[in-house]
């Protein structure tokens, strides 16, 4: 790709690293213990320490980084973390910003994982989880509100969010199947509708110092085949040695084998952030390999939700359940700790491959219509499979039983209304109020509803 394809204004390069590395550690640092409250909470955070504060780096700079990273599957927060390392410092600040972006929360949902299976059946920890799993309700409700008000802007665009959550919960389309299509037809909608993916303005930048990377720097490092094949070979081979090393060493067990070849999968779908694939994953991980219990889903985000992080870290509570379950010659509680770090692995590894790959040539494209289009379709896409996602908690959460209607390629899960919960239809009432009407955030939502959760069980009201 020609270099002067993207700007006509004059640029100066950035090359080397632009603050020293320790002092970009430290930065990293800090804001990996702040990452709470999914994406934009995490974006935020990053917003206002590199750009607000410190001055590393240019506000459209560093919503051009942004814009493309939610293009790739994966995480966006850690890709953008991965982009503004490479960006200060390089490849080494790229890999020490994603590692530290995820270390904290993957030490933190390990542990909790481990109280899980340990304590997750007293009766105590069941009534935190009768409180919390309710507010997950009203945090994926919450997500499907603002994402519909920031994407479905055109009546086009809300008829893909409604055939993505048709599709999923009455046809059972794969997710994949849903993301390719969504990206196809925003592109061919974009071609007949001039200005239906045009980003949103994001205001003007505030008044201060100049930024060490301005606006308009271009990065030194030049795209290239010889780097893009070194970076798809190593990348590759870090990617799927540790599932071939265990499928060797652990033949009595094909849990490591399945987990860490379908999780290297969702890591290759996972557009529109965690939310959009969970629907698919919880679907795969409860009713394909039996890895957990449909309830156990809802508590693992839960978990996930009261971690730093990003919240697609919750497929670690997952395969530390599965493997614990089905452990085959190893020890349960080694078996787990295993799989789990297999599966973030292989989760996280994909996201340093796709930037490391694509930033020099993102450097050099500011604006393409057709990518910008199809973006769209997937984003509006995404509030269908999120409201896929709400109704696959809130069956499961709400109510005792379910029972499947339909015949032939339709298939609907219905509640059995007898069997409903009131405590969790209460909970769940004031999770919303909280979020919607009081503003909260998700993790003091959380803490509210595990201590109506512990409340109720005290006076008797939770088994």
């Amino acid at each position: 790709m020609d270099s002067n394809d993207s700007s006509t204004q004059p640029v100066h390069p950035t090359g080397g690293d632009v603050i020293p590395l320790a002092e970009a550690t430290r930065a990293w640092f800090a804001i990996s213990l702040q990452t709470f409250g999914g994406p934009a909470g995490q974006i935020a955070v990053m917003q206002h320490k590199l750009v607000d504060e410190k001055r590393w780096i240019g506000q459209q700079r560093f919503l051009h980084a942004l814009n493309y990273c939610t293009l790739l599957p994966g995480p966006e927060a850690q890709q953008l973390a991965i982009y503004t390392g490479w960006l200060l410092n390089g490849t080494r600040g790229g890999l020490i910003a994603g590692s530290l972006f995820v270390l904290p929360g993957v030490i933190a949902l390990l542990a909790l994982s481990a109280i899980y299976v340990r304590f997750g059946s007293t009766d105590v920890v069941s009534a935190l989880f009768a409180g919390v799993a309710p507010a997950v309700i009203a945090i994926v409700v919450q997500a499907v509100h603002r994402i519909a008000k920031r994407a479905l802007a055109h009546g086009a665009l809300v008829a893909i969010a409604v055939g993505a959550f048709v599709a999923l919960t009455m046809f059972g389309v794969p997710f994949p199947i849903v993301v390719f299509a969504s990206a196809l037809i925003g592109w061919a909608l974009g071609r007949r509708i001039p200005g239906l993916g045009r980003a949103s303005s994001h205001g003007d930048a505030d008044d201060g110092p100049a930024p060490l990377i301005s606006d308009d720097a271009l990065h030194h490092e030049l795209p290239s085949k010889r780097r893009s094949f070194g970076i798809v070979a190593l990348g590759a081979l870090l990617w799927f040695a540790p599932v071939v090393a265990f499928a060797a060493l652990v033949s009595s067990t094909d849990v490591f084998v399945d987990q860490g070849l379908f999780f290297s999968g969702t890591a290759v779908v996972t557009f529109g952030g965690a939310y959009a694939v969970l629907a698919y994953v919880a679907h795969q991980a409860v009713y394909v390999y039996g890895w957990l219990a449909p309830g156990e889903m809802v508590r693992g985000l839960a978990l996930a939700e009261t971690t730093p992080g990003p919240l697609i870290m919750v497929v670690q509570f997952v395969a530390f359940l599965g493997a614990y379950r089905d452990p085959g010659s190893l020890d349960p509680w080694v078996a787990a700790v295993l799989a789990s770090l297999l599966v973030t692995w292989v989760t996280f590894v994909p996201c340093f491959l796709f930037v490391l790959l694509g930033a020099p040539y993102v450097e050099r494209l500011r604006h393409n219509r057709h990518l910008t289009s199809a973006l769209t379709g997937v984003t509006a896409a995404v509030v269908g499979v999120i409201a896929n996602l709400a109704v696959f908690f809130a069956l499961h959460t709400l109510f005792d039983r379910n029972r499947e209607v339909g015949s032939g390629p339709v298939s609907l899960d219905v509640p059995v209304l007898s069997s409903w919960d009131p405590l969790a239809f209460a909970i769940t009432g004031i999770a919303l109020a909280a979020m919607f009407w009081r503003g909260w955030g998700p993790l003091r939502t959380l803490g509210l509803c595990a201590l109506l959760g512990v409340a109720a069980y005290a006076v008797g009201l939770a088994a």
